[in-house]
């Protein structure tokens, strides 16, 4: 009995081990194979040197945005100095500021009524505009004084980029002035800033610096006075000459104040005002924001071939909006090489480290995108090796008309053509998502509606299962990819919670949204993600594709459909050169001749023959 029970047990035991070895195994078996993209096998080789402190997306936001800029802007224009403001600082006290200010500047600082309202506008309703306005100046202000310093110009006047751009490189007025000294185009041309496709030097905070230094320098040997120089430097130097004729010979900026434009009226004023809240701003409870990067933080490095931002910000895990920021003068967002000039790209210290330990690489990246652009990715992967298989499928670029039924809408219309709704919203110059009932709709497909009748082909494409089974892949990212992910405002909502909820950056969805400013109306449809198509495995691809990766001997593959025979049955809405169009290389003649049609007359149902 005892044995009996023994061998109960034993037998147990090792249907027990059985089993989880079992498991075991079949745990072993089921673990996918993860494929990673040539960009993160290039991004897992980088050596790491992390130097510096990552510049942070808050920081990006308040660097980009251009709602400071617009709001001191029109302080500037509309501000009454004669209307006293109703805010607490004793007249006596601030005169006394002033002079202690006036003491140890070359420039002629004295008390007036207009300066004191002033002042006292900006802090009853600026307070907050200038502790982040601190915050800036902080990588921005190094730059403008090393530049000063070198022509001998009075360092307060780094203020006077505060009262003209609000330090935002990307600052462009009405007129067109632009950058963060506000050239205008001919004047940015006479001191040799370099102005073209590629490029805009008014926006280089370090060559519009310099050029700002060499105007100043140039006007002061003319008027002999910073705040007539400052005058100028607003509304030209023709404007303080005539002010001077008019005034009786009078050389001060506060006897010929009246005879100025009138935004120069306030110009002068305003920049004195912005140098005392800067001055005085403990005493004024103004708190400058955190800084989290500053000038000495960063660097640059020449670069030798021509890149985008875009591959930039993949390669080194950064927001393409923190490139654009240190780097504003490049206007389409990459990095050119002219022959015999050098461009430079400037970083966080801890992102230089990375590329120059890895040049090669990044050169190599991007040199293997270029080839990658040569041919759009779909088209390619619609031919199979030419020694294996036929064309799978034409290209439809003909442009179709959808009539919106009952239950559609864009998401669905969108999915049912393979196109993205941004496209979509695009072409039908749609303001929002929703869409009338029997609204006609244009579509730019590249899709074959005959891929979806299997029935209507007669064609068998063979190809081998391993190509098979990357193109399908590949296909499958690029339908997961192309949907742009949007979100509608609700009640309660601010940029903050959106990029919370969806794991993003409120500057990236500034960025993907051209939004200027924080502010989002109730109702607002937001692009909250916004994938790019990318093939994943190269290798499987490369081999579904051909060994012979030349553009020209591709296309000499795909250029006909008269190679296969197919019947077509006509379709509501059909014409002869509709459906010609659906076949590369086929001709209205050709339809005719294949199908003894005289008149051109054809009808719904009707069965045409294709290269019969």
């Amino acid at each position: 009995m005892i044995v009996k029970k023994i061998s109960i047990v034993v037998s147990a035991f090792f249907s027990i081990s059985m089993f989880a070895q079992d498991v075991a195994k079949a745990d072993v078996e089921i673990k996918p194979l993860v494929k990673i993209s040539y960009l993160d096998s290039v991004k897992n080789s980088f050596k790491k040197d992390v130097v510096a402190t990552r510049v942070d997306s808050l920081w990006m936001n308040e660097l980009t945005s251009l709602d400071i800029y617009d709001d001191l802007t029109k302080d500037i224009q509309t501000i009454n100095t004669d209307v006293t403001v109703d805010q607490e600082l004793p007249t006596d006290l601030l005169k006394q500021r002033l002079q202690a200010m006036n003491e140890k500047s070359p420039f002629n600082i004295e008390y007036n009524q207009g300066l004191e309202n002033i002042i006292k506008s900006f802090l009853k309703n600026r307070k907050k505009s200038f502790s982040r306005l601190m915050a800036l100046s902080e990588y921005y202000f190094p730059i403008f004084e090393d530049a000063f310093a070198k022509q001998n110009v009075p360092l307060e006047i780094k203020y006077l980029a505060v009262v003209e751009s609000a330090l935002n490189p990307k600052a462009v007025s009405k007129m067109g002035a632009t950058g963060l000294w506000q050239f205008m185009y001919g004047t940015g041309k006479q001191y040799a800033l370099k102005i073209d496709s590629y490029i805009d030097e008014r926006s280089d905070p370090l060559k519009a610096t310099a050029a700002a230094s060499e105007y100043m320098t140039k006007m002061f040997s003319v008027f002999g006075d910073w705040e007539l120089v400052l005058a100028s430097y607003n509304s030209g130097p023709g404007n303080v000459t005539k002010a001077i004729r008019r005034s009786g010979g009078k050389t001060s900026y506060w006897d010929i104040r009246n005879h100025l434009p009138k935004e120069t009226q306030g110009y002068v004023p305003a920049f004195l005002a912005t140098m005392y809240l800067f001055e005085y701003h403990k005493e004024h409870g103004i708190n400058p924001e955190r800084a989290v990067v500053k000038n000495f933080e960063t660097d640059t490095v020449q670069i030798k071939n021509e890149m985008s931002f875009k591959q930039l910000a993949d390669l080194l895990d950064m927001p393409q909006s923190q490139i654009q920021l240190l780097n504003p003068s490049y206007k389409l967002n990459v990095v050119p090489v002219y022959k015999g000039e050098p461009h430079f790209l400037r970083l966080p210290k801890d992102k230089i480290a990375t590329f120059v330990s890895n040049e090669d690489k990044i050169y190599n990246y991007v040199a293997y995108q270029s080839q990658i652009k040569t041919l759009p990715a779909k088209l390619a992967l619609k031919v199979t090796p030419r020694a294996k298989a036929k064309l799978e499928k034409t290209i439809d670029t003909d442009l179709k008309w959808y009539k919106v039924q009952k239950g559609d809408n864009l998401g669905a219309i969108a999915a049912k053509y393979n196109v993205n709704v941004i496209d979509l919203k695009k072409w039908n110059n749609l303001k929002t998502n929703a869409v009338a009932l029997g609204r006609s709709l244009k579509i730019k497909s590249d899709f074959d509606p005959l891929a979806k009748s299997t029935k209507d082909s007669k064609t068998t494409i063979a190809v081998e299962k391993k190509s098979e089974e990357a193109i399908a892949a590949v296909d499958d990212k690029d339908k997961n990819n192309t949907q742009s992910q949007e979100y509608v405002v609700a009640a309660g909502d601010n940029l903050g919670s959106i990029a919370k909820k969806f794991g993003t950056t409120i500057a990236d969805l500034k960025e993907l949204n051209n939004l200027t400013s924080n502010n989002i109306g109730l109702g607002k449809t937001l692009v909250v993600a916004k994938a790019v198509p990318e093939i994943v495995d190269e290798n499987a691809v490369t081999t579904a594709i051909a060994s012979n990766s030349s553009i020209d001997s591709f296309r000499k593959k795909a250029t006909s459909t008269k190679d296969l025979g197919e019947d077509y049955y006509v379709k509501k809405g059909d014409s002869l050169y509709s459906i010609s169009k659906k076949y590369p290389g086929v001709t209205i003649s050709d339809i005719k001749k294949w199908n003894n049609i005289k008149d051109g007359e054809i009808k719904p149902g009707m069965k045409l023959k294709i290269n019969g």
